[in-house]
């Protein structure tokens, strides 16, 4: 696998012309990812016209609900083709077992290729403080640990977590999950609304299969060149 097929790219944007203009601009990476704020603006037609591109789709909406309404939502947007789905792993082992056998079901039925899905473990944008205002017993490394081996105990294919975890699920769990880290930020990159970030090349070095970045491309004058400065990073 290449450098740039590492490197999923975030759109932040509900414009379907921007992004579309995005997504032609930067070919040969891993995937495009597309969240809930461009889901609930453009729903599954605005999702048509990226993967209409040739783009590998990364639909990452976080599924977390009871099984039942986790398993019908996932399956109606299966149809899609994505490449990457999410669930929360705070959904609990039932909900991600009846998320994996939908998906499962449905493939073979429909005879497409299984999308992976990755469990979201804890969102980069919280840190300890967060953790004292929920009530959530340890410290982060220990909760990204215990989600971790639920996303394994529930045969998902891989894990999003911030790099900063990175070694020690390899540690504790070896290489049985894909690791997805967002919160990526190259050198001399701005923080934003992300607390546990570090570099690319950091990221990769500790073991992530793919990297998740956003706002140093996107929002770059030159998203290409952006891209190709990061891959040079790595």
């Amino acid at each position: 696998m290449g450098i740039k097929n590492k490197i999923i790219v975030a759109l932040d944007t509900v414009d379907t012309n921007q992004a579309l203009k995005l997504t032609e601009t930067i070919p040969g990476i891993g995937a495009i990812k597309l969240g809930l704020e461009y889901f609930c603006f453009n729903g599954p037609k605005g999702v048509k016209l990226i993967s209409e591109t040739g783009a590998k789709i990364f639909l990452d909406l976080k599924f977390h609900d009871i099984p039942n309404t986790v398993a019908g939502a996932i399956k109606a947007i299966l149809h899609l083709h994505p490449y990457m789905i999410t669930v929360h792993l705070s959904g609990g082992y039932d909900m991600l077992i009846k998320a994996n056998e939908i998906v499962t079901e449905y493939c073979i039925k429909n005879s497409i290729k299984k999308p992976i899905i990755l469990g979201v473990s804890v969102l980069t944008s919280l840190d300890q403080k967060d953790f004292i205002s929920l009530g959530i017993k340890g410290n982060v490394q220990e909760q990204v640990i215990r989600l971790a081996k639920l996303a394994k105990n529930s045969g998902l294919d891989g894990l999003v977590s911030s790099a900063k975890e990175l070694k020690i699920i390899r540690e504790e769990i070896g290489q049985d999950l894909l690791l997805v880290t967002p919160g990526i930020r190259p050198i001399g990159g701005q923080i934003n609304d992300q607390k546990r970030i570090v570099t690319p090349s950091q990221a990769i070095n500790d073991g992530a299969n793919f990297l998740v970045i956003g706002r140093p491309i996107t929002a770059a004058k030159d998203p290409k060149e952006a891209l190709n400065q990061i891959s040079k990073e790595i």
